[in-house]
């Protein structure tokens, strides 16, 4: 199976939805990447004896999935219910991560990457452009790459409420990053303009 094959995938029986968020079964995920590429394999990323960055008490987890020769990481913070960080999370909640993020960084090569984008189906040919964050230049020059990654990963988040048909929840959401003012730039950089729109009358409610 090829990159552009599992671009069209539709993986949508395997998904589970939780606060307006869209969840691959991480066990199916994998079992199909090992039918697409028998040598697939992935690595969780290590920081010193922890499987997991500590930033400010909170958890963020790294996973490199290998497929067709080409590694590609993906982060995501360990989030409660709410899709907010947890302060101190126990080893449930890392290796819940853990699986989530290693899905994630799956949909990099393809499987899935539609349902990121906030999309009911794949198109033919696949849709990588929906999730391609390009920022304008020079607005996340002094954003250290942790905290880029980070924004990143709100930024598709954002993405995915606004696509669901929730721009409220999208506002809450950024409301509650309590980003800084260079954050806050960054990120609306990262985001398509219909987005920027949406959140901008989400506001306004």
């Amino acid at each position: 199976m090829s990159i552009e094959a599992l671009l069209k995938k539709d993986v949508n029986s395997h998904t589970e939805k939780k606060n307006n968020l869209t969840y691959l079964s991480w066990a199916w995920a994998w079992a199909e990447a090992l039918k697409a590429d028998p040598t697939a394999s992935y690595k969780v990323e290590m920081f010193g004896d922890k499987c997991f960055m500590d930033i400010n008490g909170t958890a963020m987890v790294f996973v490199t999935a290998t497929m067709f020769g080409k590694p590609m990481t993906c982060q995501l913070p360990v989030m409660d219910y709410r899709n907010k960080a947890i302060p101190n999370p126990d080893a449930f909640q890392v290796n819940t991560a853990i699986m989530r993020c290693m899905t994630k960084a799956l949909s990099l090569h393809g499987l899935g990457l539609y349902i990121y984008a906030g999309e009911d189906l794949p198109e033919e040919g696949g849709r990588p452009d929906k999730v391609v964050i390009t920022p304008t230049q020079g607005a996340t020059e002094n954003i250290p790459i942790e905290e880029l990654r980070y924004l990143e990963e709100v930024a598709v988040d954002l993405i995915a409420m606004c696509e669901q048909g929730d721009p409220k929840a999208a506002w809450v959401k950024l409301e509650s990053e309590n980003l800084d003012s260079e954050q806050k730039v960054a990120l609306w950089t990262l985001l398509p303009s219909k987005v920027r729109t949406a959140l901008k009358k989400a506001k306004e409610i």
